[in-house]
């Protein structure tokens, strides 16, 4: 059983990493950013807390995943001021950055008392801020794809699988709200980012960052659902519900920002 989930842990997060990675090289770097926010490795987390201890557990990590949203956006914003500022080794000290500002942004929030309304305003506040404070990044996409491989799609999976098995590993040593915060860690956005970044330039990198709070609510959403639909349908059609609702957020969006350009026409 424990080498079996560990395998569809595997398939899923490269599985997810590699589309993403693709899609912003064939699509559009800025549907990738958006998507790259939509929930895949804390929806992944979730389903297996809620596998692997319990659907009760999995609905209260949900609440502490929302607040720990907000430290992922924290991770995005550090990541785009480091690599705008150093130009040697941007991507060490953009990483090292971003992985340095969510430990202290999620420390810092664990001691708050939370409640499912109160988990779902701050992170909701902060992508609002955050998507006003980077309207003026360029979306540029990307012109000359990089020769793929197989052994290249294996390096990219690599690293997101590794941090998912990680992270799903966390209830068997700390309580669901440790568990809830650390699930919102970027395990598909970040590996995502420094594929793109290793790949093309750091102006790729911030296309993604600046979709990313506006991604960001699909997950919000798909948390604050699971918080109240997991005890209730269970984890299997409470996941269900859950991408339905994240999924309608984006279609909804899409539908505003296709009615707002049209009038502007």
């Amino acid at each position: 059983m424990i080498e079996a989930l560990f395998f569809v842990k595997l398939l899923i997060a490269i599985s997810f990493v590699v589309g993403l990675s693709l899609l912003a090289e064939n699509v559009s770097t800025k549907v990738a950013g958006i998507l790259s926010a939509y929930p895949t490795g804390s929806a992944i987390s979730l389903f297996f807390f809620g596998l692997e201890v319990s659907p009760e557990f999995a609905a209260d990590s949900a609440i502490y995943n929302m607040l720990g949203l907000s430290a992922a956006l924290f991770f995005v914003l550090a990541y785009y001021l480091a690599s705008t500022y150093f130009n040697k080794f941007s991507i060490l000290w953009s990483s090292i950055s971003g992985i340095l500002v969510y430990l202290v942004v999620v420390w810092s929030i664990h001691y708050i008392e939370v409640n499912r309304y109160i988990a779902f305003l701050i992170p909701s506040t902060i992508a609002v801020l955050f998507a006003f404070a980077f309207r003026n990044i360029k979306n540029i996409d990307i012109q000359s794809r990089a020769k793929l491989s197989y052994r290249t799609l294996l390096l990219r999976g690599s690293f997101a699988a590794l941090i998912i098995v990680v992270i799903t590993s966390l209830p068997n040593y700390v309580g669901a709200s440790w568990s809830g915060l650390f699930s919102a860690f970027p395990t598909t956005l970040f590996p995502f980012m420094l594929i793109i970044h290793f790949t093309y330039t750091k102006d790729h990198v911030h296309t993604i960052i600046k979709n990313v709070p506006i991604g960001v609510f699909s997950l919000i959403i798909y948390s604050l659902v699971v918080s109240l639909i997991y005890p209730v349908l269970g984890i299997y059609w409470g996941t269900l519900v859950s991408f339905i609702a994240a999924t309608l957020y984006l279609l909804l969006f899409r539908e505003v920002k296709k009615r707002m350009v049209l009038s502007q026409v």
